[in-house]
């Protein structure tokens, strides 16, 4: 290995080389329009001459160069959203100016302030850019980091100098990182911190002795980075793997840190601190002559590069600070600022998303391959598990296993036969090895050798299926065959998919995320892994399926998403032509598409409607027709919800899935005339008689004949128990409450028994919204002798049920609202708000009125913005116009929420009426605008 030039600017490219030389085409406007030097340095020197003292001297010089910087960055920022792409002229341009601003400051803190006619050889001073700044590259709001090397021991002349710079930089408003150090210095404290040892990496020098700076390069690579190669790498992978943890692990988090996240610029400078350390590059480009990368990775590198700084130096014009965070309301303007417009049936957003992480991928790609070249030089070590073990697992011809990963032995070979485009990945799968770098390179540059003949070839199928099927772990291989492209080769419907986000909070992750997370949890299914977490949909994998049907169906379940009409039929008409492609029979294509158009049926019947409605059940049980395809539909919905990100599936959800499989199953084996409400009332009376069996026979009397049969039919079994104790010797004054964590649902149950009287459902809703608490379902009753009966389960905000210690003030809390004590509406106003970071997302509000969904009640359906206050306004309403509400369900998604009504008019009739629907609906519609408007300002 050559030794390295002791001075180098550290540069990520060529293009970044030649910009500190000053080459002006090089910025993103003329050098002159950014920081006219010898004007500035005219005013300048005008400014201090006549002055006296230090601090009016110093005063008069940050003047001048304030308003010169302030003029040069105004023309960057300008120039930059005119060619919003173009980060990298943006970024050098920011590095070059900071520069002017230090050599002047400098100059008047060494010429002006500090002159010193004949230094001694002690009395030297180098400035020295490192980190981000030392490597050329700034974004708006960067931090300036500098180190002030000395030869020896600081002098008082240098400590004045530092000192005097030091305060005309701040008040130049620089965020300022510094440290003053001798030669000797930096290189001891360099090998004790890591972090210290990576900003030394990328130095670059500004002014003042150039000996001094040539120096500190030479004893930091004879004395430091050429001996401690391997530490240095084993330290950068250690340091990167917790920033991964920290910001949550996965490349395709819904607000990533464009910075620190997986695939971020972290990631590619890493790349780069690690090569300029072993390989002693100047710029990234050196790499591919050193083999690391070929010609075409290292354009990936350069893209994805000027990609992520683009976004990153918009976040910062915008925000006018340090923003590294790409959080939801940043996303809808950064895709503005960088060009993005709607179309498609997708939001401007969605597309700059989408592009975001295909780069982040990339970015990916980049770092397996370069880690890899590091392990085949022995720099990098394998992975102490892989040493340790020492087996090596033997690979079938044209391939081998090199690095414990399969690669091609025989480049030939391998291409002769088109179909090992797809049976290296079960060869993977196989031998229980990762792909190696290699073999992904040449896959990657020969897929157009996944044609339509390889689409149609029956072997080809069989390839294919049987990584879904029979290889335990269809997730590796579909993540791979993903990232390469070879899945949307083999499956063009899918490229769409790629990488594509929803704008939504509900959405972890990206749509073919998604879908391979969703794969990924039936194979846990199978594996018998969720046995204790998922019952139902473990007993019906025990029990058998067809499984072909079932992974087909998940694997294209959401391939309609991102067009104008809806995903689910859309994805329905795609896998008309894919799963017949793919080799399924005719009835196992149509079991396929059937799936695919209503994989939501069952998620929406279970979150959205009361399941103990008899209609309900039957109105579900007739679309599903049989027991095959319930229990198909059944798992289908598990993995996908559970796939949505994590923490989306929790009890509550299992609780509603569970209960609607088991009703619909008995349905359809018992026949649906089983399912009626005279039979579910004689069986829940005949339940709470034994419960309360101890009860003198006049008590049990009263309870079971107080009550009408909705009151029977809606609740299990422990909250009629709950309320015969609430309302057992109630007086017309009291009010009782129950609050009970209900584990099974993953909610606090909250019990109301009270005199009715009009609007008090609405009184209970803003009561709990006072107290924070979300509500996920709510039934109330009357009873005959006039006492309402009302049970909410509620979860807290961050969807768990309250804890012990919280119940008491929550019990207080709804005692004062509801003997008007608060009154809901005032006391709201503060809380009802959205947060600015959540204000960007769009939800149209869509009212529906259904009359043949219940036999008793019209089901009002309202789908909006989700906010703090949105029930109670709701409730309000429908009180006002003296609306019964029997039951709400509440189902909420990310920022969506769908709050169903089960209601009756006041003289206990459905709303029949259009003009009386119209009207309601008005209402509703104006209650909501209206709180929307609140919660906004």
């Amino acid at each position: 290995m050559n030794k390295p030039n002791a001075v180098s600017a550290a540069p990520v490219s060529d293009q970044h080389a030649r910009s500190h030389q000053g080459t002006p085409d090089r910025y993103i406007c003329p050098a002159s329009t950014i920081f006219d030097l010898a004007a500035v340095s005219a005013e300048l020197s005008t400014a201090v001459n006549q002055l006296q003292s230090e601090k009016e001297v110093r005063a008069a010089a940050v003047d001048v160069l304030a308003r010169a910087r302030a003029t040069g960055r105004a023309a960057i920022a300008d120039a930059f959203r005119a060619q919003p792409f173009a980060s990298r002229a943006a970024t050098q341009s920011y590095s070059w100016l900071t520069d002017q601003i230090v050599k002047l400051v400098l100059m008047v803190a060494t010429d002006r302030l500090h002159p010193l006619p004949n230094p001694t050889e002690g009395e030297k001073l180098s400035l020295i850019a490192v980190g981000g700044y030392g490597r050329g590259e700034m974004a708006p709001e960067s931090d300036v980091d500098l180190l002030f090397l000395t030869p020896y021991k600081m002098t008082p002349w240098a400590e004045s100098v530092i000192e005097s710079m030091l305060y005309m930089l701040w008040d130049l408003k620089l965020k300022v990182g510094h440290a003053s150090r001798t030669v000797k210095d930096c290189v001891r404290l360099a090998r004790e911190d890591y972090t210290i040892r990576t900003s030394l990496v990328e130095y670059r020098h500004i002014a003042g002795d150039v000996a001094l700076a040539k120096r500190l390069g030479k004893r930091l690579w004879e004395d430091l980075f050429k001996s401690t190669a391997a530490e240095f790498i084993e330290a950068k992978l250690e340091e990167r793997g917790e920033r991964h943890r920290k910001q949550g692990g996965q490349r395709y988090v819904v607000e990533p840190n464009v910075k620190e996240g997986k695939g971020g610029l972290r990631d590619l400078q890493s790349l780069y601190w690690i090569s300029k350390y072993i390989y002693d590059v100047k710029e990234a480009s050196e790499l591919v002559g050193l083999g690391v990368f070929t010609a075409e990775e290292f354009d990936t590198f350069v893209t994805a590069a000027d990609f992520l700084w683009a976004v990153r130096c918009h976040m910062h014009l915008i925000t006018n600070r340090a923003t590294d965070q790409l959080t939801f309301d940043l996303q809808v303007e950064v895709a503005d600022a960088m060009g993005y417009t709607d179309h498609g049936g997708r939001r401007a957003v969605e597309h700059f998303m989408q592009a975001y992480f295909r780069q982040a991928n990339r970015v990916g790609e980049l770092t397996r391959i370069f880690l890899t070249a590091l392990e085949a030089t022995h720099t990098k070590p394998e992975p102490m598990l892989v040493r340790l073990l020492g087996r090596r697992k033997k690979a079938k011809a044209p391939y081998a296993i090199k690095q414990n990963r399969l690669t091609i032995a025989d480049e030939d070979g391998f291409f002769a036969d088109k179909l090992n485009m797809l049976r290296i990945f079960e060869e993977a799968l196989r031998t229980g090895t990762l792909l190696h770098p290699d073999a992904m390179r040449l896959i990657a540059a020969h897929l157009e050798l996944i044609d339509e003949d390889l689409r149609q070839n029956r072997e080809a199928r069989r390839i294919f299926l049987d990584l879904l099927l029979k290889h335990g772990n269809p997730e590796r291989a579909l993540r791979r065959m993903n990232e390469l492209g070879v899945l949307d080769a083999f499956i063009p419907e899918f490229a769409p998919i790629v990488a594509m986000m929803q704008f939504n909070m509900y959405h972890h992750y990206t749509v073919d995320e998604h879908t391979i997370q969703c794969i990924s949890n039936l194979a846990q299914i199978e594996r018998k892994e969720l046995i204790e977490e998922l019952p139902v949909a473990s007993g019906i994998l025990e029990r058998g399926l067809n499984r072909k049907v079932l992974y087909v169906a998940l694997l294209l379940h959401d391939i309609g998403k991102g067009q104008d009409e809806d995903h689910s039929i859309f994805g329905a008409q795609i896998a008309r032509k894919v799963a017949p492609r793919l080799g399924l029979s005719k009835k196992d294509c149509a079991t396929v598409e059937w799936l695919i158009r209503y994989h939501l049926l069952m998620s929406d019947v279970a979150q959205k409607r009361d399941i103990s409605e008899p209609r309900t059940v039957r109105g579900f049980a007739k679309a599903v027709k049989s027991v095959e395809r319930l229990d198909l539909l059944t798992v289908l919905t598990v993995c996908d919800i559970r796939g949505v990100g994590p923490g989306t599936w929790n009890n509550w959800k299992a609780v509603l899935i569970r209960n609607l499989y088991k009703a619909t199953k008995s349905a359809l084996q018992n026949g649906l005339e089983d399912l009626n409400r005279d039979t579910r009332e004689a069986e829940a009376k005949r339940a709470l008689r034994a419960a309360i069996a101890d009860w003198p026979a006049k008590d049990i009397k009263t309870e079971i004949s107080r009550h009408y049969g909705p009151y029977w039919q809606g609740m299990p079994l422990d909250s009629h128990v709950t309320f015969a104790k609430l309302l057992r010797d109630i007086s017309d004054d009291e009010m009782r409450i129950d609050l009970m964590l209900d584990a099974d649902r993953d909610a606090t149950r909250t019990c109301f028994a009270m005199v009715d009287h009009p609007g008090l459902f609405s009184r209970m809703t803003g009561a709990l919204a006072l107290v924070g608490a979300n509500i996920v379902d709510a039934s109330s009753y009357t009873s005959k002798d006039g006492y309402a009966t009302a049970v909410f389960w509620i979860q807290d905000n961050d969807g768990n049920p309250y804890e012990e210690s919280r119940l008491p003030r929550l019990r207080q809390m709804i005692a004062k609202t509801l003997r008007g004590e608060v009154v809901a509406r005032d006391a709201l106003v503060s809380k009802d708000k959205i947060k600015k970071r959540e204000r960007a997302f769009k939800v149209q509000t869509n009212i529906t009125f259904d009359n043949d969904g219940s036999e008793i009640y019209t089901i009002i359906e309202v789908e909006s913005r989700d906010r703090p206050g949105l029930l109670y306004d709701l409730t309000r309403t429908l009180a006002n116009n003296y609306v019964y509400i029997a039951t709400a369900v509440i189902a909420t998604y990310g920022e969506q929420v769908v709050d169903t009504f089960y209601v009756k008019d006041m003289v206990g009739l459905k709303f029949h009426s259009d003009t009386k629907r119209a009207a309601l609906e008005r209402k509703l519609r104006e209650a909501i605008a209206q709180g929307a408007e609140r919660a906004n300002k």
